[in-house]
């Protein structure tokens, strides 16, 4: 459900949505929590829900105490799905307001590069989005699922259920590169062949002549890692040209943006896709989220998916490790999660993976009926298996790479 900017800000306290940065600011006297979010342009399908369950956790985080005696205050930037703004608040987050920790970034390219700049701050950052894996660095957290996560279960299970033909459509950028190179790999350990794999810029929204070619090469089933409002269109296209009665579709990307609703039921229903959350995630903690977060913004509030419910338990990880650490010192506060700390969140057990700064994770596959998706398969406690092929901070803390081609060499894909 995407929000405008002036939408987002109506009835919001105590958030700086802000201007261009004036770096050396004095520091405030509460603890600067940063947010560096698309909540216009192309992405905001994405940050809008982000933003929501960022500003949710801040509020509980005060509501119980604050941390070490003092308030917690929320910086929300909105770098309109611009990747030179990332830069730019990034480097306000952290010279500027002297923030204790950002958590930033919706595509790779948007955490690539800002993710330099806060290491050199030694700002703490979380990254809670899903995304094709491999980054390795002391201080960077990745709290979002990984392709080991859910590419390797969502896979196998539309194999299963729809056949071994397989189309790959996906964004073109680092995530749908690397991400379709996965998709490849557990198609052929499955026994499928791939008939077609094509990329997307990120603005692009008409698909007539990739709809063309699924139709001539008759797979059993696409699988789609398309991003981003433009992208919606693909969908309708499809549904349009007849091809969602007969070639289904699987997708690692689809709902996270709530794409759902802005399909028709018709043009949606039987798709399957793969992550830590749907809103039918049966637990207490999660009913009891979404009554809160209900109540709060009352028929605004956007479906939950994994980058908004990631978003909350990311800075719910950051406030336990500050309790633990007594401190809101970067090293200190690394050194707190990567103790194996667990946060019990409203997708389950998160757990930081210390050597990977990942999170193990809870997968459930989804399937989509009217508009909501509905639980079929539950993995427990998953590993980011293919960051740790290549990622191992215990061994070598003083680390801060994204192994972009060798996770891939690793994994026997390259």
């Amino acid at each position: 459900m995407p929000f405008s900017r002036r939408q987002f800000l109506v009835g919001t306290t105590a958030i700086a949505l802000a201007s261009p940065p004036v770096i050396g600011r004095a520091q405030s006297d509460n603890i600067v929590f940063a947010s560096i979010l698309d909540l216009s342009g192309g992405l905001d399908i994405y940050g809008a829900p982000m933003a929501e369950t960022t500003k949710m956790a801040v509020d509980d985080i005060n509501a119980a105490g604050g941390l070490l005696g003092k308030q917690v205050e929320l910086k929300l930037y909105d770098a309109q799905s611009n990747i030179q703004l990332y830069t730019q608040f990034a480097t306000q987050a952290a010279a500027g307001d002297r923030a204790a920790t950002v958590h930033a970034g919706i595509t790779s390219a948007s955490r690539e590069a800002i993710r330099p700049t806060l290491a050199r701050f030694k700002t703490l950052y979380f990254y809670n989005v899903q995304y094709e894996g491999g980054v390795c660095d002391y201080n960077n957290f990745c709290t979002g699922s990984t392709p080991a996560q859910t590419v390797a279960k969502v896979v196998p299970f539309a194999m299963n259920k729809w056949g071994k033909k397989v189309y790959i459509v996906a964004a073109d950028y680092n995530y749908g590169q690397i991400t379709a190179q996965w998709m490849q790999r557990f198609v052929k350990e499955n026994g499928g062949e791939t008939l077609g794999v094509e990329f997307f810029p990120l603005d692009v929204t008409q698909f007539g002549p990739t709809i063309n070619k699924i139709q001539q090469s008759k797979p059993d089933m696409v699988i789609s890692a398309l991003v981003g409002g433009a992208h919606v269109s693909f969908y309708k296209q499809y549904a349009a040209a007849g091809l969602n009665k007969d070639i289904p579709i699987a997708s690692t990307t689809f709902g996270v943006g709530n794409e759902q609703t802005l399909i028709s039921a018709e043009e949606g229903n039987g798709l399957i896709a793969a992550y830590s959350y749907f809103e039918a995630v049966d637990n207490p903690v999660n009913k009891d989220f979404l009554a809160r977060l209900t109540a709060k913004l009352g028929d605004k509030r956007p479906v939950m998916n994994e980058l908004s419910i990631r978003s909350y338990e990311g800075a719910m990880l950051w406030a336990e490790a500050v309790k633990k650490a007594g401190s809101v010192d970067r090293d200190a506060v690394a050194e707190a999660l990567r103790t194996g700390m667990s946060y019990n969140g409203p997708s389950g057990a998160v757990t930081i993976d210390a050597k990977t700064n990942h999170a193990i994770q809870n997968v459930v596959i989804g399937e989509l009926k009217d508009q909501a998706f509905a639980i079929v398969e539950s993995y427990e406690a998953q590993p980011p298996a293919d960051t740790q092929l290549v990622c191992d901070l215990v061994a070598n803390p003083n680390q801060s790479t994204f192994f972009f081609e060798n996770g891939l060499e690793a994994a026997g894909i390259k």
